[in-house]
């Protein structure tokens, strides 16, 4: 079985309007939201083998939150070409993976992390789906469930959504 995190960056700062997309931060709210998030990827057993983490300046923040609350490191490589990737470039990303991880978090941006976690799962997967499928918050975290032997073998709807939380839920 492979599992996958999908990750969506906490809330950004638009405050500095000079500010490229690339670098905006987190805002308050989104400092909360990622320690918050961190703390329920613990507490559920949600640590992953590898991270993949977009190299925008949000998803770098959002992943240092959480970070902090892991108790041992995971092997993170951030890569330019997740940010705003869409789904089929996220998912031929994951195809590259090395077989002996069991599991990976992306951390990534809207619309292609909303739309891989779709891609990935099937229609019938529940009240969750169709609560992603409706909105796909900041800080929204996904779990997918797959039993393909190979990364190079995901096709869509291989998986199960086994879980899809919000901040909001987290409050």
């Amino acid at each position: 079985m492979r599992t996958i995190y999908l990750l969506r960056h906490a809330k950004s700062s638009w405050k500095d309007q000079a500010l490229a997309d690339f670098e905006r931060p987190l805002n308050k709210r989104g400092r909360a939201a990622a320690k918050g998030v961190g703390r329920h990827i613990v507490n559920a057993g949600m640590i992953p083998a590898q991270i993949l983490c977009s190299s925008a300046a949000r998803t770098r923040e959002t992943l240092a939150r959480i970070a902090k609350i892991l108790s041992a490191p995971v092997p993170t490589r951030y890569e330019k070409g997740i940010y705003l990737a869409s789904a089929n470039v996220l998912l031929r990303r994951l195809r590259r993976l090395d077989d002996s991880l069991g599991s990976v978090m992306l951390i990534g941006h809207n619309p292609g992390m909303e739309q891989l976690a779709l891609l990935l799962t099937q229609d019938h997967d529940g009240a969750d789906r169709n609560r992603m499928a409706l909105k796909y918050p900041t800080g929204a975290l996904a779990m997918v469930e797959t039993d393909v032997e190979r990364w190079a073998d995901l096709q869509p709807e291989c998986g199960r959504l086994a879980a899809f939380v919000t901040p909001r839920d987290l409050e």
